[in-house]
């Protein structure tokens, strides 16, 4: 359809709804609105086009998100799940209802609850920007509650796994990653942002940027400190990375690197569980509660803004339990 025709369209519907409320000289309202809509570039999307007034809210809402300092990580998980709705749903945001995504989160039968409790989350967070900067004027996401999820223990390795995963390194580098990971709790994106020059060796310590852009101090255990000494001084390149590929040209080691990495340690230590860097922080915080660390301190260390968060990972061991029970029990 080409831009006359649009226009034209146009004018017909708007003069037909006025005409609906108040008698008028069709023609001459027709004649006004031609004149005013001529200054402008009118076109009208298909059926099976994304709406492009929803595409530009979407642009809005990620500039607003990274103006207030979201990473890159979650800025591009946003934009993937919303440019996917966008693609799904083709209507103007203003149309948009309840029900427009409740039939779109339908639409994804084989993932997880908590992965379609993300697409709910992302759609809540995109709707309930807009319905605040009162270009909408509801919010189609306000009722809508996301799907109950299955309460599933913290999958962290016991003391025992943790050492077999250590003597399964077949490297320095293995080492040093399996080490730094579990001494200091960080997320992934967390260290493999890192660069040499963050590490204080002197404090045993770095700060690492968590979600949200929080700076945060982490402290590396004597034994971490020792096998990422014996890493560095291996190495060959002169890139700033902290962990760096095994084979030239070398770079920043990605975070699917480091997950590959450490799935291949796990396997040659022969553990049965699903090992990931985010099981290594799992361990972290499971043991050193575990082992009478407070839980705030514990909650500063993961940068967890939410207690609640934390207090997840306080799975206490049956031995502790009973050893708990001994000493607090009044007779």
């Amino acid at each position: 359809m080409n831009n006359k025709t649009a226009g034209e369209l146009l004018i017909s519907e708007i003069t037909g709804y006025i005409s609906e409320l108040v008698p008028i000289h069709v023609h001459e309202v027709k004649s006004r609105l031609s004149q005013i809509v001529v200054k402008y570039h009118v076109t009208k999307p298909e059926s099976d086009e994304v709406h492009p007034d929803l595409l530009e809210n979407i642009k809005l809402f990620l500039a607003s998100k990274r103006l207030e300092g979201f990473s890159k990580n979650s800025l591009d998980s946003y934009t993937l799940d919303l440019s996917k709705f966008a693609e799904n749903i083709k209507k103007p945001t203003v149309e948009i209802n309840s029900a427009d995504i409740r039939v779109y989160l339908s639409q994804f039968p084989h993932l997880k609850m908590s992965s379609v409790s993300k697409k709910l989350s992302v759609l809540k967070s995109f709707f309930g920007w807009l319905t605040a900067e009162e270009i909408l004027l509801r919010d189609p996401t306000a009722k809508l509650k996301p799907p109950k999820q299955e309460k599933r223990m913290p999958k962290a390795l016991s003391i025992e796994e943790l050492e077999m995963l250590r003597e399964a390194c077949k490297s320095v580098r293995q080492r040093a990653f399996v080490e730094v990971m579990y001494a200091t709790g960080c997320r992934l994106s967390e260290v493999s942002a890192l660069n040499i020059s963050d590490i204080n060796f002197q404090s045993m310590s770095f700060k690492v940027f968590g979600k949200g852009s929080k700076e945060r101090e982490v402290y590396l255990s004597f034994k971490a400190c020792h096998h990422l000494k014996r890493y560095l001084a291996s190495r060959t390149d002169e890139d700033q990375a902290l962990f760096v590929t095994e084979r030239k040209p070398y770079r920043r080691l990605s975070n699917r690197g480091i997950q590959r990495e450490i799935k291949l340690i796990a396997q040659n230590a022969g553990i049965k569980k699903n090992v990931s860097p985010h099981v290594l922080r799992h361990t972290f915080a499971t043991l050193t509660l575990n082992n009478g660390a407070d839980i705030v301190a514990v909650q500063h260390l993961l940068g967890h803004s939410d207690p609640s968060t934390t207090q997840g990972y306080a799975v206490l061991s049956d031995e502790k339990k009973r050893e708990q029970h001994k000493k607090y029990l009044v007779m």
